[in-house]
């Protein structure tokens, strides 16, 4: 072969791999293009319904007739180990599953000693007596409707289900059911 003739194919050859290496970077660029699009879109769907409120934090869906919800524990002056579980578990959920909604005042939470003065017009609205948990739901129409859940006292033996189940109910109320 003539120097030409080797110059021309090595010419070739480069051209080859300026192509190759000009089309894999054409790939990867639209296979960034297509994920980043892909990303957008579903932060589009998704992102403001987080904004708007509506949901909480455990993604449960907030319904619009929904104004607030309250958790209350009420207790005695002397609590049982058992009492003190209940309210430390329901505080533990409320504060791991619902902590925006806490921040926002969509959610309230406290103990309330049921023996002392100045929570009788709390106690009263409840009608609690004695240890108890007791979920309360204002709807934006005025309206206020109040429940005990006395299955929370079955559950104190495993914490995880008590959470998972406490959080379940909360994201029941919030959903307007």
């Amino acid at each position: 072969m003539k120097d030409n003739e080797i110059n021309n194919i090595a010419k070739e050859d480069v051209g080859k791999t300026a192509n190759c290496s000009w089309s894999c970077k054409m790939n990867k660029m639209l296979f960034y293009a297509i994920l980043i699009g892909a990303v957008i879109i579903l932060l589009f769907f998704t992102i403001p319904k987080y904004l708007t409120g509506n949901v909480t934090a455990s993604g449960a869906q907030i319904s619009s007739d929904i104004e607030k919800v309250e958790v209350y524990h009420f207790h005695a002056t002397r609590q049982c180990v058992t009492c003190k579980t209940v309210g430390a578990f329901s505080e533990e959920t409320v504060n791991t599953y619902f902590a925006e909604e806490l921040k926002s005042g969509k959610l309230v939470y406290a103990h309330v000693n049921v023996d002392l003065p100045e929570n009788k017009a709390l106690v009263d609205k409840y009608e609690a007596k004695g240890s108890s948990l007791l979920i309360g739901v204002y709807g934006k129409d005025g309206s206020f409707s109040k429940q005990e859940d006395t299955n929370v006292w079955y559950k104190i033996d495993n914490k995880t289900d008590f959470m998972n189940y406490l959080k379940g109910i909360i994201e029941q109320k919030f959903s307007g059911i």
